[in-house]
């Protein structure tokens, strides 16, 4: 892969924007709980953020798809240090609520955005190995951020912790400043967005890919199966207390646990670009990522399920380099926005469902028995997204090569 100056300054950026992200969410949630006390408090900000990506799904990528990415890009991260920065000084819950939701809608707008940076900028023959190396990077945030975070707690404050997220939201910023203009048209346009081009945006998008029947079937079958894994994260924790009786702080360590596995299964997937198809990142990648879903909620005992964990953050590294590969090479740029935040609207509404039926089957069953089962469910639907990809094999390099 040849370096280019770059792909740097997106790595530099997207991962000082991530690494922040987990600085501020521990800070958040201790500050929070500091002031009310109360785990419903805490647990609202988790709610915000879907209820955010579903109102900013009707809108949000026909603004996007109008505009300048790298403004939008620069805009959000200056807005959302902003809003960081100033959260401490807020006393009242429902202000903060209410800057938690601007802060996600504003990530709503990016992260269309930064797909549409990554395939103007990156080379088509460079994109998987980048998109492995953005994703090895995202796990050392994962990572390091929390333990980042309670060293400055430690030390500081949560104001202080927030703070730095400020600082580094600013720092990627100045990285996407530094990007060269990839778009022609001028950032903005005179177009009004008014319910008709609304609903005209999102009939161009069903267009697009109701013509590429099995594009459409990918999409359908790989949503459903990456919303079950989404909505079982949700009784992860309550499954490893509840079934494996562990502690705060072996809970704390198996979860560091699996971000080593995502570390060293980015290095991987970086590693092996020229040894395996795109179609095996993502077909053998994503079936392996819910085995290891299926095999951590069957556990019979706490050292399988840790092993589970670790396999878990390896595989997804694959699956999601790959994913996020054939989503840049299939999609023309002109409609991502688009396309993701009508995508990012079934998926959201999706997932609450999911996570509502679990985690309400899990209180009339077993635990264990609700979350196997759809882990399993998930196994089946990602085995047919391999078979479907092998199928139609032909049709996604034919994409590819466009």
């Amino acid at each position: 892969m040849a370096l280019r100056k770059e792909y740097f300054y997106l790595w530099f950026g997207f991962g000082a924007s991530k690494l922040g992200s987990w600085i501020y969410l521990i800070a958040l949630n201790l500050s929070v709980w500091h002031l009310t006390e109360s785990p419903a408090a805490v647990a609202g900000i988790y709610i915000i953020g879907p209820i955010a990506r579903i109102l900013c799904s009707f809108f949000a990528g026909s603004i996007v798809d109008r505009a300048n990415k790298r403004i939008i890009l620069i805009t959000c991260d200056v807005f959302r240090a902003g809003l960081v920065c100033t959260m401490p000084l807020l006393s009242e819950i429902w202000l903060i609520y209410s800057f938690i939701f601007l802060a996600n809608v504003a990530v709503c707008f990016a992260n269309p955005s930064s797909t549409f940076m990554i395939t103007k900028l990156v080379l088509p023959n460079d994109r998987l190995r980048f998109n492995a190396i953005n994703s090895m990077l995202g796990s050392g945030s994962f990572m390091i951020g929390p333990a980042l975070s309670g060293a400055i707690i430690a030390m500081s404050s949560t104001a202080a912790a927030m703070w730095v997220n400020g600082v580094m939201l600013l720092f990627s910023a100045f990285m996407m400043y530094l990007l060269p203009n990839v778009e022609q048209k001028s950032a903005g346009t005179a177009t009004v967005l008014t319910p008709a081009v609304i609903r005209e945006d999102f009939s161009i998008v069903w267009t697009f890919i109701s013509q590429r029947k099995a594009v459409l079937q990918f999409f359908i079958l790989y949503s459903t199966a990456l919303m079950i894994c989404y909505s079982l994260d949700s009784q992860e924790m309550s499954f490893l207390k509840d079934f494996h009786q562990v502690t705060d702080s072996v809970y704390g360590i198996i979860v560091g646990i699996t971000g080593i596995g995502a570390i060293v299964g980015g290095y991987l997937a970086a590693r092996f670009v020229n040894n395996l198809s795109l179609v095996s990142y993502i077909g053998i990648g994503f079936t392996c990522t819910l085995l290891s879903y299926f095999t951590f909620y069957f556990s019979p005992n706490l050292t399988i399920a840790v092993a589970a964990f670790i396999l878990l953050g390896l595989f997804m590294a694959f699956s999601n380099a790959g994913y996020a590969t054939f989503y840049q090479q299939t999609i023309p740029t002109e409609m991502m926005g688009r396309f993701g935040s009508s995508l990012g609207l079934i998926e959201s509404v999706m997932q609450i469902i999911l996570t509502l039926i679990i985690g309400y089957l899990a209180e009339i069953y077993t635990i264990q028995l609700t979350t196997s089962l759809f882990a399993f469910i998930g196994v089946v639907i990602a085995c047919i997204v391999y078979f479907h990809l092998l199928h139609n094999k032909s049709l996604f390099v034919q994409e590819e090569l466009t």
